[in-house]
């Protein structure tokens, strides 16, 4: 015999949580900043001068924001592993 399933089951996403578990409003937010991060970067397509220490490269401006945005991620992660 199978067990009978209840309205509660079939409302649950992947892993058995709910939608409303895994799309928290801080979620939802992060993802919205980082969708308009991401437009912000990529409308940025002109090449610029960086100065790098001694060196001066000259990129896409794109390129430098991606790149920053990245270090800050990853940075970001770290220090949320750590606590």
């Amino acid at each position: 015999m199978s067990a009978k399933r209840t309205t509660t089951d079939r409302v649950r996403g992947r892993g058995g949580r709910r939608w409303s578990e895994v799309l928290t409003p801080g979620r939802v937010l992060v993802g919205a900043l980082a969708a308009l991060g991401l437009v912000f970067i990529f409308e940025n397509t002109r090449s610029t001068e960086i100065r790098v220490l001694f060196a001066e490269v000259t990129m896409p401006l794109w390129l430098a924001l991606l790149g920053t945005a990245l270090i800050g991620a990853v940075c970001g992660a770290f220090f949320m592993r750590r606590r």
